[in-house]
């Protein structure tokens, strides 16, 4: 199955307004692994008011000239043709509930007239794919492929990254799903040139999309029998195409477009499948509100970091104050210890000045020190008059044994001598 067998693809791209996508859509297409020699490139430019023509052809160019024999693909056409488009690319006209239906029965058109017009006999495989497609594995034809399903999707809702303050991620759109009763009984009850769209509070039609059942760790292998199909990136037989399934630019069964074709496919007894968890990224692209909030969140941030800048500020002030008002205490006490210094050293000089005089200079100061101990010893209390006056007759005898005996031989030595 696949390039083993020399089976060729035709990969057609619609293209309206796409310059800003165009740099990142041919990257991607250097790096599909399929080889590109198998691969041929369609090309259809409609309604578009900027440069992309002019780019395509020049990035074309590059291509087809690069010098890895690999690189270059096989045929290339470039279709200019315009539909009468009027809603504009921005995200709320695109989007906008009243502008579906016109838009996808143009869009349908589009896709045909680009099929019917590239479409070769050697082709065994056509792929769909939008130039806003952010992130997709390389080997997304072979992995596709690898099922051997007339028709099949990866997780065709396409999930897209956001900001966190939007939660991160959300299904890109939602045209991927299984049938239910509900939106049967819809479709009944609604006007044979109406066209149900999902995801629009309008049409409540409570199907089983194939962006919800997404699981992270998911097996990518893993195929879900589905209804409508989106067409962001589908791959699919070319026999089915032959046999006169293709994209409806009026009411079918209530839808258009690639849902249409997902439900005339099924008509036909075509297998059409998509694959939950092998997921593909879309390019996010901001809506008016986002738009909105992100400017009032800009201003929040700037506010923020004005006042935050303030607060440094007024911080690094008061730290420098504190800091020369600790300098400023520190040289105090140090002037302060060197006044008590001097001042103690001038005390003590007058001190010795004034005890010293008529004495010897060494006196002087030994009396003046002697002074200074006096005064940091602690006062003796006073004898009363009666110790006083006891302590007189107990002076007069001998203290002592040791006293008591000198007398005695004082004694005995006077008579000796006489």
């Amino acid at each position: 199955m696949g390039w083993h067998r020399e089976e060729r693809v035709l990969m057609c791209t619609p293209l309206r307004d796409a310059q800003a996508h165009l740099p990142m859509f041919f990257s991607h297409l250097r790096n599909l692994t399929y080889p590109h020699h198998l691969i041929d490139l369609a090309f259809l430019v409609s309604d578009s008011k900027d440069n992309t023509l002019s780019l395509l052809s020049s990035l074309l160019t590059d291509l087809q000239n690069d010098e890895d024999p690999k690189m270059p693909f096989g045929e290339i056409s470039v279709i200019e043709k315009d539909f009468g488009q009027q809603v504009n690319q921005d995200v709320e006209s695109r989007h906008g509930f009243a502008a579906q239906a016109s838009r996808r029965k143009l869009m349908a058109q589009a896709r045909n007239w680009l099929l019917s017009a590239t479409l070769r006999p050697t082709h065994s495989w056509v792929y769909w794919r939008d130039a806003d497609v952010e992130t997709a594995p390389f080997t997304i034809l072979e992995d596709l492929m690898r099922h051997n399903k007339d028709v099949i999707v990866p997780n065709e809702d396409v999930w897209r990254p956001l900001p966190d303050w939007l939660g991160g991620e959300q299904p890109y759109d939602l045209n991927s799903w299984q049938e239910s009763e509900t939106a049967l009984a819809l479709a009944d009850s609604l006007d044979e040139d109406a066209v149900i769209v999902e995801g629009y509070a309008e049409y409540a039609t409570w199907r089983p999309h194939l962006a919800y059942l997404r699981d992270p760790y998911g097996d990518p292998d893993m195929e879900l029998e589905i209804d409508g199909v989106g067409g962001v990136s589908i791959l699919a037989k070319a026999k089915v195409f032959r046999s006169g399934v293709h994209f409806p630019a009026f009411s079918f069964e209530k839808h258009a477009e690639t849902e249409a074709f997902g439900k005339m496919a099924k008509r036909m007894q075509y297998s059409v499948v998509g694959l939950p968890h092998y997921t593909i990224w879309h390019l996010y692209e901001p809506s008016v509100d986002d738009l909105r909030h992100m400017e009032e969140m800009e201003q929040e941030r700037k506010q923020r970091e004005a006042k935050e800048k303030e607060e440094k500020a007024e911080a690094e002030r008061q730290q420098k104050l504190n800091d020369r008002f600790k300098d400023s205490t520190e040289e105090w006490e140090k002037d302060g210890a060197e006044v008590k210094k001097k001042i103690d050293k001038t005390e003590q000089t007058q001190k010795v000045e004034k005890v010293g005089k008529g004495q010897p200079k060494a006196a002087a100061v030994e009396g003046a020190e002697s002074d200074v101990e006096n005064e940091r010893r602690p006062a003796i209390p006073a004898k009363s008059e009666k110790e006083a006056a006891g302590a007189g007759p107990k002076d007069s005898k001998p203290n002592t044994q040791k006293e008591k005996t000198r007398q005695d031989s004082s004694g005995n030595h006077n008579e000796k001598l006489q």
